[in-house]
């Protein structure tokens, strides 16, 4: 049984870096036609927004974890009992 993954719409945020990777050496090339160009800066720009959103949400999840779990240890748990 596979867990499901992303839509053929919504890439996973390692995919969307590497297509935004590959725009920007497209773009820098200096060799495309100014109508492909612009088609790509639209969907690097798309990209962009996806990535920003998904670090968004990732950082969200951090601060619940951090929130939940991560909490200074106090004396009684960082020593067994009965011991000094």
């Amino acid at each position: 049984m596979s867990t499901p993954g992303p839509t053929a719409q919504e890439p996973t945020f390692e995919s969307a870096i590497a297509e935004l990777e590959a725009i920007v050496t497209r773009m820098e090339s200096g060799e495309l036609l100014l109508e492909r160009s612009l088609e790509d800066y639209k969907r690097g720009s798309e990209l962009i927004k996806f990535c920003q959103a998904q670090l968004v949400s990732a950082q969200q999840q951090v601060q619940l974890l951090e929130e939940g779990m991560l909490r200074p240890l106090n004396n009684s748990q960082q020593e067994p009992s009965g011991e000094s």
